[in-house]
């Protein structure tokens, strides 16, 4: 039962990690193809307008997935719902890598690819919920942590499946094959994926709990309005949100995607050598999944969940300066000893949150900060008279941004003052993926391996709390909604969030201040009002009718 209901789920989660991973490869073939006469197919409105529903499918659509799904599976079922869901998302995924490009078809193509794109970011809304209920309502009593760690796996699973199935295909295409058309064979291996899942889930059995509960006639006929609609049920939902889901989704993103992120965009390390970087410190650390699960059966969800978020909190600003010292040793020192400001009309200076990539920061500071942010340079800002243009202080030399070619004229300073050339020998670099036992990519494993022990803290134990925060005829629906909000949108806006605040400030590490504040917050909110649960009865209500509905033997 827990691998069927695992196995699924992690394929699900390789599905949607697909696209992200191979977002730069989709976008050159379905939103600035160039035509014959060597200008792109569509104006930058629509292609704005394409990145912003694509981000939406992926990030914004989960929660209303949560609803949809977790309505049906409290009103239907659990073993049908997520039958559905994994249906949905694999064929999906599958007809992504069939896909004609817009070159081929036109406007059609990324029109399609986000509605498929839609239909992926529902289904994974309602295939968390489904299959950690479905476990919990399986698992014995006392050893619902344990039993429910498994279905935590899937995620960190399925991104780790997706990243060797990338790199095992680009090693065998060859990265211009790749660039062409081998970027579709992840994609296509779904199919395979999906028909094992359909197979073994087709042959589960209905959640005890469930089968009995509709037997009764006790179950909800109004799930969304019993769940989000009456204020006892309600408050536990925002409880669970703010007190364990929101930090949780923080602390996992920081560890998993930002890690990557922090790795390529601000240290400036190769895609494969990152990749591969990521993927053993995931590999060494998921096995924290199942003990942290096991260990919240003995001594409660609470104690490790919040202990994972105040960890990460107290430790992440040492652990990234190491992980920037080992990766970039040259960038690093330049971060410490040479000084950048930016002399500006602080009117001038917008706050460039942009998660879609389509906005557009014209004001002369916002280039500037955005230029000394995207090489990685430390800087600070001053106030500068009104009007005035904003001008780039560089130990000692000074350019405005109006000087012609200023992207330019601003890397070739940043190069002579002493930040490192592009072609810098510092930065780590993979030589083959068991490259790992030497001192600087040794140290990067185990820094990535620790962040990711504190994602299996906050993420071991969370299925099982948040399935016995909820009654059985409203817990599909119930836990699904606050699961998604933390990790679609306080998760999964983590990355465009905290390169604003560092463009913001001009310190590469001031982003992290929002994980860390916000896990700060879910460990006050949640030691303060979230109950211990390890020791419920998530079956005690399940013989009082829901409200305004008789039993069947009283009906009878």
């Amino acid at each position: 039962m827990i691998v069927a209901s695992s196995l699924g789920t992690v394929f699900e989660w390789y599905d949607f990690y697909l696209y992200g991973s191979l977002a730069g490869f989709i976008a050159a073939k379905f939103f600035t193809v160039l035509g014959a006469d060597g200008q792109p197919i569509f104006d930058e409105g629509t292609r704005n307008i394409f990145a912003l529903l694509a981000f939406a499918a992926g990030f914004l659509v989960r929660p209303f997935g949560a609803l949809v799904f977790g309505r049906l599976g409290d009103l239907v079922g659990r073993k049908y719902t997520f039958l559905v869901t994994i249906v949905i998302m694999g064929a999906s995924t599958f007809i992504v890598g069939i896909l004609p490009t817009a070159e081929q078809i036109g406007i059609l193509a990324p029109v399609i690819l986000i509605v498929l794109r839609c239909l992926q970011g529902l289904a994974l809304g309602g295939e968390y919920g489904g299959a950690a209920t479905y476990v919990a309502e399986h698992a014995p009593h006392g050893r619902r942590g344990f039993y429910t760690s498994f279905i935590q796996v899937t995620a960190t699973g399925g991104l780790f499946l997706s990243l060797i199935v990338i790199l095992g295909t680009q090693a065998i295409t060859g990265e211009a094959a790749f660039r062409e058309w081998g970027w579709r064979v992840p994609f296509l291996v779904s199919i395979l994926l999906l028909a094992i899942s359909v197979w073994i889930r087709s042959r589960m059995q209905e959640s005890p709990a469930f089968k009995k509960m509709k037997e009764e006639g006790t179950q909800s006929k109004a799930p969304l309005t019993e769940a989000f609609g009456q204020w006892k049920n309600a408050k536990i939902a925002i409880l669970a949100l703010l007190g364990l889901v929101a930090g949780q989704a923080v602390v996992w993103y920081t560890g998993q995607f930002y890690a990557l992120f922090f790795l390529g965009t601000v240290l400036k390390v190769d895609s494969y050598s990152a990749n591969l970087l990521i993927a053993w410190g995931l590999l060494l650390g998921s096995g924290g999944f199942v003990f942290f699960g096991w260990l919240s059966d003995k001594i409660g969800r609470k104690p490790i969940i919040l202990g994972g978020c105040l960890l990460a909190a107290l430790t992440y600003f040492p652990l990234f300066k190491l992980m920037s010292a080992e990766a970039n040793p040259a960038l690093h020192a330049a971060h410490q000893n040479i000084a950048v400001t930016v002399q500006a009309d602080p009117a001038n200076c917008s706050f460039q949150f942009n998660p879609t990539g389509t906005a557009r920061f014209t004001n002369s500071c916002d280039i500037a900060k955005a230029a000394l942010a995207r090489l990685s340079v430390n800087y600070r800002v001053e106030s500068a008279p009104a009007g005035s243009p904003a001008v780039v202080n560089i130990a000692g030399t000074t350019i405005s941004t109006t000087v012609p070619n200023f992207g330019q004229a601003l890397g070739t300073a940043i190069t002579a003052a002493g930040y490192p050339a592009a072609a810098n020998p510092t930065v780590v670099k993979m030589a083959h993926p068991f490259d790992i036992f030497r001192e600087q990519t040794g140290v990067l494993v185990l820094v990535l391996a620790l962040l990711v022990i504190y994602v299996t803290m906050v993420y071991g134990p969370i299925a099982a709390a948040l399935v016995e925060l909820f009654p059985t005829r409203i817990r599909y629906t119930s836990m699904s909604l606050p699961y998604h909000i933390g990790n679609g949108w306080f998760g999964g806006l983590l990355p465009a969030t905290s390169f604003a605040m560092i463009a913001q400030t001009g310190d590469v590490y001031f982003g992290l201040w929002y994980p860390i504040v916000i896990a700060l917050v879910t460990v006050v909110i949640g030691a303060l009002f979230v109950p211990e649960t390890k020791d419920r009865d998530i079956f005690a209500d399940d013989t009082a009718p829901a409200p305004g509905v008789r039993p069947a033997t009283l009906r009878r």
